[in-house]
């Protein structure tokens, strides 16, 4: 007993003074209101654990084994139901498709096709005649031998004329006249052939339907046929052109 005595002496302030020490702080949590084990709900904090699902792309091979499968006779979606079916239009009826619903077209289309017919029966009717063979005629010339490629052309005519001639890079040298030899008039374009000496190799009239009189193919003919143009050795071998010709009804 004499042992615990003198410990109780020993440590009796500092127990005083721990207690004294809880009691306090008992006192202020009280007076705070704080209730001891239980959080306000201010200080509540709420966790969202919800996991949102995630679509993982597909592999190819899945895609297309859903994908749907389209044939060629099937129309697609979205585009105005035309058909993938292969068409020929070289089978199509051309006067059914080349005709419209308006009857003012229609009129104009067929009166199209009548002209038409019209002039292939005036050509074929042209070429059934045969251009006669006539005596050579001695033609007036425009003569332009011996001079140079700047003279021609400082003399060549720039008003209307009844003879043209169309050869690129080439100039006249000898030009028979045969516009006044007929009774009749009309217009005749020869296609003409001419080769590096300036000699015409071929003269061929184009036939014209309001020509009646065969003869003035004939005078353009021989006419084409004496003309000559200025030698060059620069020029095609064979060099194509045209020279027209303006008869003058006598």
């Amino acid at each position: 007993m004499g042992k615990v005595n003198e410990i109780y002496k020993q440590n009796i302030y500092g127990v005083i003074t721990t207690l004294t020490f809880h009691i306090i702080v008992l006192i202020v949590l009280l007076t705070s209101n704080l209730k001891i084990g239980k959080p306000s709900a201010e200080e509540a904090i709420l966790l969202d654990f919800t996991v949102e699902e995630i679509k993982l792309p597909e592999p190819e091979k899945e895609k297309e084994a859903k994908a749907e499968i389209i044939t060629p006779s099937q129309p697609m979606q979205g585009s105005n139901q035309m058909s993938n079916r292969a068409v020929n239009d070289a089978s199509k009826d051309t006067k059914s498709s080349s005709r419209s619903n308006d009857p003012f077209f229609d009129k104009a289309y067929n009166k199209e096709i009548e002209e038409a017919k019209q002039l292939v029966s005036d050509v074929n009717k042209t070429l059934a005649k045969k251009i006669p063979k006539i005596a050579d005629i001695k033609m007036p010339e425009d003569n332009a031998e011996g001079k140079t490629r700047e003279e021609v052309k400082q003399s060549n005519f720039k008003g209307k004329s009844n003879i043209h001639y169309f050869l690129e890079n080439r100039y006249h040298a000898r030009l028979p006249i045969p516009v006044y030899l007929a009774e009749g008039g009309g217009e005749v374009i020869v296609d003409i052939v001419v080769g590096r000496d300036g000699r015409v190799l071929s003269a061929n009239p184009r036939p014209n339907s309001r020509i009646a009189d065969m003869t003035i193919l004939a005078y353009a003919k021989q006419a084409a046929e004496k003309t000559w143009f200025n030698e060059d050795a620069s020029a095609p071998e064979k060099q194509k052109g045209t020279i027209t010709y303006r008869f003058v009804a006598q």
